[in-house]
């Protein structure tokens, strides 16, 4: 699935946690050393000017649709399905998708030229996998009103938003890959759930933290485990 003696070679650090591998590394470079993920859920950088405060990417529109070329094929040769969260404002800068979701927020989470912003678009590239195993038809929206911890990120998800999206993009995925980690709210969602987990991120101080905050997650799991076998 992951070849590590590549990956060592170029000098990427491998942090193996439970069922959870975590890669240092720039995605574009770390990628295509990976065979294959039963899914890719993501939140790349939205091109809005934000300060993620690290090197070697400035958050603009031209450095982002250069990044989507760079990445997004990558990922739709690894993974049958592929959901991305590419804010309001740069989300034309992608292929067209498969579908659309919506993440839908009624309270508003932010302001746009039109008002109070209530909703985010999800890319979705591939089949639906209810449709695709029998299991019917499913709304294709998401209602997320919780707020993202504070953990050192700056714009870190939900971890039950997170959940709820796996669970409508990926629900028969064993396999989940987030090539933006960032903090690594996807993996603790993936963990919590029982699957098994593959983050690349390229800032180390961000990844340190997604370390210590899967290992925990990994460890609660584990202790319930132990707890409901005692």
């Amino acid at each position: 699935m992951v070849d590590e003696q590549r990956l060592i070679a170029m000098g990427v650090r491998i942090e193996k946690i439970g069922k959870a591998m975590l890669l240092l590394g720039d995605c574009v470079d770390v990628l295509p050393a990976i065979a294959f993920a039963d899914a890719v859920v993501s939140d790349p950088p939205y091109g809005i000017g934000l300060d993620y405060q690290t090197d070697g990417f400035n958050d603009t529109t031209e450095e982002l649709a250069a990044l989507v070329a760079a990445f997004l094929p990558l990922c739709l040769h690894i993974a049958p399905v592929v959901s991305l969260t590419p804010g309001n404002v740069n989300h034309y800068l992608y292929p067209k998708p498969t579908w659309t979701l919506c993440w839908f927020n009624r309270a508003g989470a932010g302001s746009g030229p039109w008002g109070f912003s209530c909703w985010q678009p999800i890319l979705c590239y591939g089949p639906d996998p209810y449709l695709r195993t029998g299991k019917g038809r499913r709304p294709d929206f998401i209602e997320w009103s919780e707020t993202s911890e504070k953990n050192g990120h700056p714009c870190p998800k939900p971890i039950k938003f997170q959940k709820q999206w796996i669970e409508r993009v990926a629900f028969d995925a064993d396999v989940i890959l987030d090539p933006f980690m960032g903090s690594g709210t996807t993996g603790v969602a993936a963990v919590e759930m029982g699957k098994r987990f593959i983050g690349i991120e390229r800032e180390e101080r961000y990844f340190d933290i997604a370390c210590r905050r899967i290992d925990q997650a990994q460890r609660q799991g584990d202790l319930f485990i132990d707890g409901a076998a005692a």
